[in-house]
Parts: structure tokens; C-alpha cells; sequence
């Protein structure tokens, strides 16, 4: 049996990135966490950050440092959580929110990896969780 446990971001500093995203999710950054490896706990899953010499920045959407992955994030209010980002540190690069208000903006995180705040049509919310239409 194969199972997804972590998903390991690299950085120069993994405390930073990790208290940025702890913020971001409103998760608390796991107990433990050091200098050489952070991690934020989703159910089976550690969103995880490694500390890496000589770091080099993604430069989205350059392709010389290609940014190889990207986090997604499905939000219910996009303007109340653009806010909230970009007073934590974030930075925004490009906006894809259609006319409807659905879509999604990319944005880069204090060390230039690129995540996306996302408002998809038919998404409802329960508590905390999105419902996606397929799963009606």
C-alpha cells in the first residue's frame, strides 16, 4: 500500500516558512520543528520544509529556476484572504479571477515559491471544508 505523508518544501530557513504557511492555514507548525526541518500537520499528511544551502528561488514564471510545484488553496472569500496573505509576507504576481469573481491569483510566499488562492463555481462550504460540485 502506498501512502502520501509529507510534502517537503525547500527554503533557507524552515521555521520562517513554516510560521508563514502555520499563518496562512491557521495550523499550528509542528512540535519539534527545527532549524533543519518544520512541518505543519493535515490529517495524514505533513506539509513539510527542509533547509537547504545555497537555496535559489523559484523565479515564477521565469523557466532559468523553474518553481516545480505549487500549492493550491481553495478559499470562500478571495478578497478577505488576499488581504490576510499579503499582510503575512506574501506577494501577488498575477490575477486569473474571472468576471463572476471565480478563478484564482497566483502569489509567491516569502522565499518565491508560488501558491494560488482559488474560488471555483459550484464550491460550497461546510465548517471548514469545500464541498466540490462533483461530490454532491
Amino acid at each position: 500500500m502506498l501512502r502520501l505523508t509529507d510534502f517537503i518544501i525547500d527554503c533557507p530557513d524552515t521555521m520562517a516558512l513554516a510560521a508563514f504557511y502555520a499563518q496562512v492555514t491557521g495550523r499550528p507548525v509542528k512540535e519539534g520543528s527545527d532549524e533543519d526541518w518544520a512541518g505543519i500537520r493535515f490529517g495524514e499528511i505533513e506539509l513539510a520544509f527542509i533547509r537547504v544551502t545555497d537555496y535559489r528561488a523559484p523565479q515564477w514564471p521565469g523557466s532559468e529556476h523553474p518553481k516545480q510545484f505549487h500549492l493550491d488553496f481553495e478559499v470562500d472569500d478571495i478578497e478577505a484572504e488576499q488581504n490576510r496573505v499579503l499582510t503575512l509576507g506574501a506577494t501577488l504576481q498575477q490575477d486569473f479571477i474571472g468576471p463572476e469573481g471565480y478563478g484564482w491569483r497566483v502569489y509567491t510566499d516569502p522565499v518565491g515559491h508560488p501558491f494560488c488562492l482559488c474560488r471555483n463555481k459550484g464550491v460550497t462550504w461546510t465548517g471548514q471544508a469545500p464541498v466540490w460540485p462533483w461530490n454532491h
